[in-house]
């Protein structure tokens, strides 16, 4: 079922692409860039908020498939349009205003700790939702109380570091794509460590399992159009989406902390800028010529293709080591 799901996904994000491009550049929906990225000058005007590509794929073939009782994956789905909505008024201010700063950093925080904290209540009363599994091992912990400043801790690292990784073209897509597969499959062996009398629970793990495939499969259908050169970009609509939607659905099967795991190189952007900004704060030097670490490695000279192809190896190879460990358990 699950392979069902990604393909018909996939092509109905492909369907859809062409037709969203066409009407992104009638709209004159198109990316400002930051002044000082040399490297991304030619891209100035290319049609933006493409998350749309991905999203609406992913809700249509997930509500085709789910099965039993869907409040669970519903609330997942919800975070995900949510997100995608404080994403869309940044986007939007960008272009409206031909500026790239859309929200401010204040009102962003605002919008996705509001949601957060719903989401975070939500898990704390399910109480069998609020626990979670030790990595490489089958033992589960629950938070209790805990949970809730987790879960929230949880939302703002992920959708901000998904969101800065957002930055060359098919980087986000492709190591997001993956990440959803991989912890489906990380999901699936923890199903087997399951009662088998925990019939509803059990449901609503393979429910979120198909939303994983459902928007893996939307996302590779989106890098049909947005691996070099890009010819849209998902925006803060899409990344933001994503990093609620990974965030939502690691909290609800408990494989959160596998999260700076499996999405080493999304931790990896976040802490490059924040390395960059308390050091810089401090003695005015840069550690990096830019951050996130990715445009570092564009201004040391290397090819934006082969940065976001060590990018899809490295968090293959995470993925593979993982479900490899889990799966001699």
């Amino acid at each position: 079922m699950y392979y069902t799901v990604f393909l018909l996904a996939f092509f109905l994000s492909v369907f859809i692409a062409p037709f969203y491009i066409k009407y992104a550049r009638k709209l004159k929906l198109g990316q400002n860039i930051l002044e000082y990225v040399d490297e991304h000058k030619g891209k100035q005007g290319t049609p933006t908020m493409g998350g749309v590509i991905f999203i609406i794929p992913t809700i249509i073939i997930s509500f085709i498939f789910l099965k039993s009782n869907i409040t669970i994956p519903l609330l997942c789905l919800c975070v995900f349009i949510a997100f995608s909505i404080v994403g869309f008024l940044d986007d939007y201010i960008k272009i409206k205003f031909k500026r790239n700063l859309g929200l401010r950093a204040y009102q962003k925080v605002i919008f996705q700790l509001s949601i957060a904290i719903i989401f975070a209540i939500f898990l704390y009363k399910s109480e069998i939702f609020r626990e979670v599994y030790v990595p490489f091992t089958n033992i589960k912990i629950d938070l209790k109380w805990l949970t809730i400043p987790y879960a929230i801790l949880v939302f703002l690292a992920t959708t901000n570091s998904v969101n800065l990784t957002d930055g060359l073209d098919g980087l986000a897509g492709s190591v997001s794509c993956i990440f959803f597969i991989c912890i489906a499959f990380i999901s699936v062996i923890y199903l087997g460590f399951v009662s088998e009398f925990q019939t509803e629970y059990i449901y609503q793990i393979q429910n979120l399992n198909t939303i994983s495939f459902a928007v893996a499969g939307s996302l590779l259908g989106f890098l049909v159009f947005n691996f070099y050169p890009a010819k849209i970009f998902m925006g803060d609509t899409g990344s933001l989406a994503l990093g609620a939607l990974i965030s939502s659905i690691c909290l609800l099967n408990g494989t959160s902390l596998y999260i700076p795991i499996l999405g080493f190189l999304f931790v990896l952007s976040s802490v490059s800028v924040i390395i960059q900004v308390l050091h810089y704060k401090r003695t005015k030097k840069r550690i990096f010529l830019m951050a996130p670490f990715h445009h570092h490695l564009q201004h040391k000279g290397m090819y934006e293709t082969k940065i976001v192809f060590i990018y899809i190896v490295l968090t293959i190879l995470i993925g593979i080591s993982i479900i490899g460990i889990l799966g001699v358990l």
